[in-house]
C-alpha cells in the first residue's frame, strides 16, 4: 500500500533541495517522512470499494477511509524506519539518516498510526476489522522483510487490493463485488511496484514494458460494467465519464513507462515509478465510474490537483 521504498532522483526531491541548509524540521520534515502528497492516493481504494457494493457510501465509508489512511502512514515511517541504515548510504538527504527525525519517533509513529487504523476499522464494524487486520499484517511484512524478495511486489498489490476490500465490507458488510476492482488496482500496483525495485541503481526494461502493457491492458477494462453490481440491478452506464478518466489514467502512467522501458537510467525510473503512483488516483476514479458511482468517481478525481499541488512541496515517494 505504501510506496515508501521508491526513491525519486535524489537531485530532484524537495527534501534534497533544503539538504544543504539542514532541510526541513518539525512538522516539514514529518510530512517529508510521511510523503503527505501521497496520502491523497488513498482515499479512492475505499470510495471504489464502496462503490462496487449495493449501498450507499455513508458513515462507515469514512472511518474506512480514515483507517486506510493511518495505516498507509504507518506504512510510510515504518518503511523508512526499517530503510534507515540503507538510506544513510543512498538518499542521506531523508528525515531519519539527516537526523530531523529520530528513528525511535519514527517507529512510535508506526505503531500509534496502527493502532489508530484498526481502532477506526474496528468502528466501522467487524467485517471492515476483519479486513483491516491482514491489510495492516501485510503492510508491516512487507515493510520487514518481504520488500526486497520476489515476494514484494505481490505483498504491496495484495495490500492495495485489501484497502479496496476495506471500503466495500465497512459500507456494504461483505467484499465479493469488490473482488474485480480490488484485482485491477491490484495490477496496476504490481506493476509500479515491479518497476521500483532497483530505481536508484536503474531499472529493467522488461519490468517498464510489463508496466506499460499492463497499463494498456486496464485501459482497454476499465471502460466495461463492473463485476460488482448485485444480482437484479440494472447494469450501470459507461458513459463518458469512464473513458475520461481511463484516458486520464492512461495518459499519466504510459508516457514515463515507455522512457523507462526504452531507457531505465535511474531518472527515467524514478520518474515512471512517480508517474505510476500519480496514476492511481484516475485509475481509481475510473474503477468507481466502471461500478455506477460518478459522484464518488468525480470525488476521487479531484484529489488529482491537490496531489500534484502538494507534490510540489514534498516529494511523493
Amino acid at each position: 500500500m505504501s510506496h515508501g521504498d521508491a526513491a525519486t532522483d535524489p537531485a530532484d526531491a524537495p527534501g534534497a533541495r533544503r539538504a544543504g541548509a539542514g532541510g526541513r524540521t518539525g512538522l516539514g520534515a514529518w510530512a517529508e517522512l510521511l510523503r503527505v502528497p501521497a496520502l491523497f492516493t488513498v482515499p479512492g481504494d475505499a470510495l471504489a470499494g464502496a462503490a462496487a457494493v449495493p449501498a450507499t457510501p455513508g458513515r462507515r465509508t469514512v472511518l474506512a477511509i480514515g483507517s486506510s489512511l493511518c495505516l498507509y502512514e504507518a506504512g510510510m515511517a515504518l518503511n523508512d524506519w526499517a530503510d534507515r541504515d540503507e538510506d544513510a548510504l543512498e538518499r542521506p538527504h531523508r528525515p531519519l539518516p539527516s537526523g530531523r527525525v529520530a528513528p525511535a519517533a519514527a517507529l512510535t509513529a508506526a505503531c500509534a498510526l496502527t493502532a489508530a487504523g484498526l481502532a477506526l476499522a474496528r468502528c466501522a464494524g467487524r467485517p471492515a476489522l476483519r479486513v483491516a487486520v491482514p491489510l495492516a499484517a501485510t503492510v508491516w511484512a512487507y515493510d520487514l522483510g518481504l520488500k526486497r524478495t520476489p515476494g514484494g511486489p505481490p505483498a504491496m498489490a495484495a495490500a492495495r487490493g485489501l484497502d479496496v476490500l476495506l471500503g466495500a465490507a465497512a459500507t456494504g458488510g461483505h467484499i465479493r463485488p469488490a473482488l474485480a476492482p480490488a484485482a485491477l488496482l491490484g495490477s496496476h500496483t504490481l506493476a509500479v511496484t515491479a518497476v521500483s525495485r532497483h530505481e536508484t541503481r536503474g531499472g529493467s526494461p522488461l519490468s517498464g514494458l510489463a508496466a506499460l502493457v499492463t497499463t494498456g491492458a486496464l485501459t482497454r477494462l476499465l471502460p466495461r460494467r463492473g463485476a460488482g453490481a448485485a444480482a437484479g440491478t440494472p447494469a450501470p452506464p459507461t458513459g463518458t465519464l469512464g473513458a475520461a478518466l481511463a484516458a486520464a489514467y492512461a495518459a499519466t502512467a504510459a508516457r514515463p513507462y515507455l522512457h523507462a522501458t526504452l531507457n531505465p537510467s535511474p531518472p527515467l525510473t524514478q520518474r515512471a515509478v512517480g508517474a505510476g503512483i500519480r496514476a492511481t488516483i484516475p485509475l481509481q476514479a475510473a474503477l468507481a465510474a466502471r461500478s455506477g458511482a460518478p459522484v464518488s468517481a468525480l470525488l476521487t478525481a479531484a484529489l488529482a490537483p491537490l496531489a500534484a499541488k502538494f507534490a510540489r512541496k514534498v516529494s511523493v515517494t
